[in-house]
C-alpha cells in the first residue's frame, strides 16, 4: 500500500508541475494571440475560409436558382440543354481523340446461368481498363439484348466486392448484358501499387483519385476528365458487341459509381437510362452539409459556370433517370429532394413524367432491397426487359474467378499509363507554350500578371477599413501591438504589430504557415527585423494560425492537408492563393495608410511564397521580396511523381495555361529579390536541374531589365541566423 501511495503521490506531483509549466507555456502563447476568449464573436475564427468560399458557392447557386425559376417554357428549357451541354464540355474537356481500343478477351469464366469475359481495353493510348462483360445463358445468334454499365464506388476492389456482385448479378439473371469496369485508382488499376505490401503507397481510393487528380487540376484538366472518358469509350467498346442492342443501354452505379454514372450519361447521349445511386444531392446542402469531395466529384469552376447536381440529369432530358436515395445519406437526403423537384420541371415540360422519378430507404450510405428492386424494374421498363424484379439471393464469385490481368493489377502485368503520366504530357506540352511566350519579343509582364489576376480569382481588398487594436506589450526597445481588420469575405486578419520604440518609416510583413506565433517569439524573425529599426507584421493569414485550419478535412485529407478545401475554392472559380493574397495587399494599405511608414518590404517562409509572390505581383509598393525555401514551379508538382501536400493551397488551379510561378517572380523585376534555399515541388533539392531551368526564368527576368544586381539566389538548408540571411537583402 505504501508503495501504491507514494506512486500516487508523485503521480500527482508530477500533474502539478506539468500544470504550472503549461501555464506558463500558455501565457507565454497568449502574448501572441488576438482572439482567445476575449472575442467570443470569432470563436469560429479557424472556420472562417470554407465558410467564406461555401458562402461565395451560396451565391452563386442562388443566382442559379432564380434563373431556373424564371423558366416557363419546353423551348426555354431545351435552350438551357443546349447551353448546359456546351458548358459540360468545356469545364470537363477537351477529350482526347478516339483511337483504337485494343481490346482484348483475357479470359473467360463459364457459370451454369451465365458466363464472363474479362477484358482490358484503351481508353487512350496505353491507358488501360480493365473490365468484365456478364453475358446471360441463353443469349440468342443475331439477337440483341439491353446492357447496363456499372460503375463502381470507392471500394478497392472495384466491382469484385460482394455487395457489387450481388447487384451485378441479379441483373444478369433477369436478362440483361452487363459490363463493370475499373475505375482508376481502384481494383485493378491502382496507379501507387506497391508490389510488395500488395497496397497503394498513397491509401484508398479516394486518395488514388485526388493525388493524381490535384495535379489534373494544376494543367487545367480534372480526374473526371479521365474517368469520364473511360466511361464514354466503355460504350464504344460495347457497340462492337453483336449481342448489344445499341439503342437500349443503361448505366447504374452507388456512391462514387452513382458520381461516375450521373457524369458519363450526362456526357453521353448514347446512354438511354440512368440510375445513379447514392450520389445526386445539391452544393448547396453538400457544402453545409459533409463539403465538396474527392478530386473526381469537382468539375473545373463548375459553380461558378452555373452548374449543380441537378443538371446532370437535366441535360439529357427526357431520356430516363432514376434517382435512388436513402434518407440517413451522407449526400443530404433534402438537396436529393429539392433536385428532384427542380428535375421533375424539365420532364414535365416535355410532357415524360413517367420518364423521371426518385426513390428512397430509410437507410445509411448503403445498398438496400427496396432501391435495388426500384433499380431492376426501371431498367427493365424502360430497357424493355420486362420481368421479375425481385432482388434474390446469388452466388458470389471468388477472387480468382474475378480476377482480369494475370497478376491482378495492370501495372505488374501490363504496365502502361496512368492519370500522372498522361497529365505530365499535358504539362509538357503546356511547358513548351510557356517557353515559346516567354521567348517572344511582344510578351509583356503585365500579361502575366494579368492571367494570374483572373485565374487566381483575385479581388482587389477593399481599402477604408479600420483595424481594431486589442492590446500592447512593452518590451526592451520596442512595443507588441495586436490588431485584427476585415478581411476579403465576412472573416478577420488577426495581426502582430512589432515597433521599435523610435518609430520608423520601414516596415517589413513576415509570412509563416504557422502563423504569426511562429516567428512572434523573443529571438525569431520579428524581433530581429524590429532590433534593425523596423516596424514589423506578422498576420495569421486566413486558414492558418488563429483563423485555420478549421474542422473541414474531407475525403482527400493528404499528408496533414485538405486537397478539398482546395478544391471547394475550384468549384467557385477562385483559388485560396488568390484570396490570401488580396489580403496581404490589403495589410500593406494598412501600414502605410497613415503616411508614417513608406516602404514595406516582405518575407514569405517556404509554403508561404506564391501567396507573397502574387501579392508583391498585384502591389507594386511591396519593394522588397524575399523568399525562404519556396518551392520553384507549379511545373514541379506535376512533373514530381510525388510532391508535397502543404504546397497545394498556394497553387493557382489551371495556371500552367498562361503562367507559372517563375513568370510572376520575374515580372518582379527591378525590385529586390532573394530567393533561399528553392525546393521542388517535392520539398526536395535532388533535381537541381530542374529547379535550375526554373530559376533561370527568373534570371532572364531580371536580366532583360538590366536589374541583376538586385536578385539573390543561394541555397539554403537550415538557418539560425537572421543577420547573415537578411543582412544583405534589407540593406
Amino acid at each position: 500500500m505504501i508503495k501504491i501511495y507514494w506512486s500516487l503521490s508523485q503521480r500527482l506531483f508530477t500533474l502539478c508541475l506539468m500544470l504550472v509549466l503549461s501555464g506558463s507555456a500558455l501565457k507565454g502563447q497568449n502574448d501572441y494571440e488576438i482572439l482567445g476568449e476575449n472575442w467570443l464573436q470569432y470563436t469560429d475564427a479557424p472556420n472562417s475560409l470554407y465558410h467564406y468560399i461555401a458562402g461565395q458557392a451560396f451565391d452563386m447557386l442562388s443566382i442559379r436558382s432564380k434563373e431556373i425559376s424564371r423558366i416557363s417554357s419546353l423551348t426555354e428549357w431545351q435552350q438551357r440543354q443546349k447551353v448546359l451541354g456546351a458548358t459540360l464540355l468545356e469545364i470537363v474537356g477537351p477529350f482526347p481523340e478516339k483511337t483504337p481500343l485494343n481490346a482484348r478477351i483475357l479470359r473467360t469464366i463459364e457459370r451454369d446461368t451465365f458466363r464472363i469475359e474479362h477484358i482490358v481495353f484503351e481508353s487512350q493510348p496505353g491507358f488501360t481498363v480493365t473490365s468484365s462483360l456478364f453475358i446471360p445463358r441463353g443469349v440468342k445468334k443475331n439477337k440483341k439484348f439491353p446492357v447496363i454499365i456499372y460503375c463502381s464506388g470507392h471500394a478497392a476492389d472495384g466491382y469484385r466486392g460482394e455487395v457489387y456482385q450481388h447487384v451485378i448479378l441479379n441483373l444478369v439473371r433477369k436478362g440483361f448484358i452487363v459490363f463493370a469496369f475499373d475505375p482508376v485508382g481502384q481494383g485493378e488499376r491502382l496507379e501507387y501499387y506497391d508490389p510488395k505490401s500488395g497496397k497503394s503507397i498513397v491509401g484508398g481510393p479516394t486518395t488514388e483519385h485526388s493525388y493524381p487528380g490535384t495535379q489534373a487540376f494544376i494543367t487545367g484538366s480534372s480526374e473526371a476528365r479521365y474517368m469520364i472518358w473511360d466511361g464514354i469509350r466503355a460504350v464504344d467498346y460495347l457497340l462492337t458487341r453483336k449481342e448489344v442492342d445499341p439503342e437500349r443501354i443503361g448505366i447504374t452505379g452507388r456512391s462514387g459509381g452513382g458520381t461516375q454514372s450521373a457524369y458519363i450519361a450526362a456526357m453521353d447521349q448514347r446512354i438511354y437510362a440512368a440510375a445513379p445511386e447514392c450520389y445526386i444531392t445539391n452544393f448547396t446542402r453538400l457544402l453545409q452539409t459533409i463539403g465538396n469531395q474527392d478530386a473526381e466529384q469537382n468539375l473545373f469552376n463548375e459553380i461558378s459556370r452555373g452548374i449543380d447536381h441537378g443538371d446532370l440529369l437535366a441535360v439529357r432530358a427526357p431520356k430516363p433517370a432514376l434517382m435512388i436515395t436513402t434518407t440517413r445519406d451522407m449526400f443530404s437526403i433534402q438537396g436529393a429532394m429539392e433536385t428532384e423537384k427542380e428535375v421533375s420541371l424539365i420532364y414535365k415540360s416535355y410532357g415524360m413524367e413517367r420518364n423521371f422519378g426518385r426513390v428512397e430507404d430509410d437507410y445509411p450510405h448503403a445498398s438496400t432491397k427496396k432501391n435495388r428492386e426500384a433499380m431492376y424494374s426501371f431498367f427493365q421498363e424502360h430497357l424493355k426487359n420486362p420481368g421479375n424484379s425481385q432482388d434474390e439471393s446469388v452466388k458470389i464469385l471468388t477472387t480468382d474467378e474475378m480476377r482480369v490481368t494475370p497478376t491482378g493489377q495492370v501495372s505488374t502485368s501490363l504496365g502502361g499509363e496512368t492519370v500522372y503520366s498522361l497529365n505530365r504530357k499535358e504539362a509538357e506540352k503546356l511547358e513548351l507554350n510557356l517557353k515559346a511566350a516567354r521567348s517572344a519579343s511582344e510578351r509583356q509582364d503585365q500579361d502575366v500578371l494579368t492571367a494570374a489576376k483572373i485565374l487566381s480569382g483575385y479581388h482587389e481588398p477593399a481599402v477604408n477599413d479600420n483595424p481594431v487594436f486589442s492590446g500592447r506589450y512593452q518590451k526592451e526597445g520596442y512595443c507588441i501591438e495586436k490588431y485584427f481588420v476585415k478581411g476579403e469575405g465576412n472573416y478577420i486578419i488577426p495581426y502582430l504589430l512589432m515597433k521599435p520604440s523610435g518609430g520608423s518609416s520601414k516596415a517589413v510583413i513576415i509570412l509563416h504557415p504557422g502563423g504569426k506565433a511562429a516567428v512572434a517569439a523573443e529571438g525569431g524573425e520579428m524581433e530581429w527585423f524590429v532590433r534593425q529599426g523596423f516596424t514589423v507584421l506578422a498576420p495569421d493569414i486566413v486558414g492558418a494560425g488563429e483563423m485555420g485550419p478549421g474542422v473541414f478535412r474531407g475525403d482527400a485529407y493528404i499528408e496533414g492537408g485538405s486537397h478539398n478545401l482546395w478544391y471547394a475554392s475550384i468549384l467557385i472559380g477562385r483559388s485560396i492563393v488568390g484570396i490570401r493574397a488580396a489580403d496581404v495587399v490589403k495589410l500593406t494599405g494598412i501600414l502605410k495608410r497613415d503616411g508614417k511608414v513608406n516602404e514595406v518590404s516582405a518575407v514569405s517562409i517556404k509554403e508561404m511564397a506564391p501567396v507573397l509572390i502574387h501579392a508583391a505581383a498585384f502591389d507594386q509598393s511591396i519593394t522588397r521580396i524575399a523568399l525562404i525555401q519556396p518551392y520553384s514551379s507549379y511545373l514541379s508538382i506535376v512533373k514530381n511523381h510525388y510532391y508535397s501536400s502543404s504546397f497545394i493551397p498556394g497553387v493557382v488551379p489551371g495556371a500552367l495555361k498562361a503562367f507559372d510561378i517563375p513568370d510572376i517572380e520575374a515580372a518582379l523585376a527591378p525590385r529586390k529579390l532573394m530567393m533561399a534555399g528553392v525546393t521542388d515541388g517535392y520539398g526536395k533539392t535532388d533535381d537541381s536541374a530542374a529547379i535550375n531551368d526554373d530559376l533561370e526564368v527568373v534570371r532572364n527576368g531580371y536580366r532583360n531589365k538590366n536589374a541583376e544586381g538586385n536578385l539573390m539566389i543561394f541555397s539554403l538548408t537550415d538557418y539560425d541566423d537572421p543577420n547573415a540571411l537578411f543582412g544583405d537583402w534589407i540593406k
